[in-house]
């Protein structure tokens, strides 16, 4: 296939920022998802442009305390002490209430989702970044997602700014889950074609991306997940010789 299409996705740097916010709500927004809202002067400047971006979220130990480093001239000064265990999520900020929220998928074990179930207004929560966005046009005319739970956090922030678009592209979705009752989760987002796929079945996802027609111009692939499968999708995208800056396969995680 030979693309007519010339937009591309543009790279935007962010000053790096560590930011020491306090919880202000914590909401349950589905059957896998715990939100956490934070907010607080520190917030001021917070920008996050691309819809895939990822902010460090730091977890210190249960009755210790984190200092954020500071950024200098010759880079991140750290404080004394171990630093803490650290995971990255993607960012969905409010600018019209100034209020930052990082979605949680809620599973067994893991720092991240310890702290998320235990999560209390008031609470403080340090973060870094994101140091940069990949900016992706929302107006390609036809746009491909792949996702597990991991990605889904920023397939919802994707489609609800399509949402906002006077003609909205053809999408189609491709999210794989190891329980039905996750859907809910993107359920007002119903009105695109959101196919599941239900128990992480690698090869049903390949098979729905191998089925895809991709246009000649004017459409964006977008792959994550864990990192062999996202590897081996972006191995099957390349059999349909399409223009691979208009694809952005990332790992979310790796299996152990």
């Amino acid at each position: 296939m030979t693309t007519q299409q010339q937009r591309y996705p543009q790279r935007v740097r962010n000053e790096l920022r560590f930011r020491e916010l306090t919880v202000l709500r914590v909401e349950r927004i589905g059957a896998g998802f715990q939100r956490i809202v934070l907010g607080g002067d520190a917030l001021e400047g917070f920008s996050s442009k691309g819809f895939d971006d990822h902010t460090k979220v730091f977890f210190p130990q249960p009755g210790s305390t984190f200092t954020p480093p500071q950024v200098t001239d010759e880079g991140i000064v750290w404080g004394d002490g171990p630093r803490p265990a650290s995971r990255d999520y993607t960012p969905l900020y409010d600018e019209s209430r100034h209020e930052l929220a990082i979605d949680f998928f809620i599973h067994d074990g893991g720092v991240a989702c310890d702290w998320a179930m235990n999560a209390k207004a008031g609470d403080s929560l340090t973060i870094g970044g994101p140091r940069g966005s990949l900016v992706v046009p929302e107006d390609y005319a036809w746009q491909f997602y792949v996702c597990d739970e991991s990605g889904m956090p920023a397939l919802r922030r994707r489609l609800e700014g399509l949402d906002t678009l006077a003609v909205r592209p053809e999408v189609n979705a491709v999210v794989t889950i190891a329980d039905a009752a996750y859907k809910d989760y993107l359920a007002h987002l119903s009105h695109y074609n959101i196919e599941w796929v239900i128990g992480h079945d690698a090869q049903a996802v390949a098979n729905k991306l191998a089925a895809a027609k991709v246009p000649e111009a004017e459409y964006y692939i977008w792959l994550t997940g864990e990192g062999a499968v996202v590897k081996s999708l972006l191995d099957l995208v390349e059999t349909k010789n399409v223009d691979q800056n208009l694809v952005r396969g990332q790992a979310y995680w790796h299996k152990k």
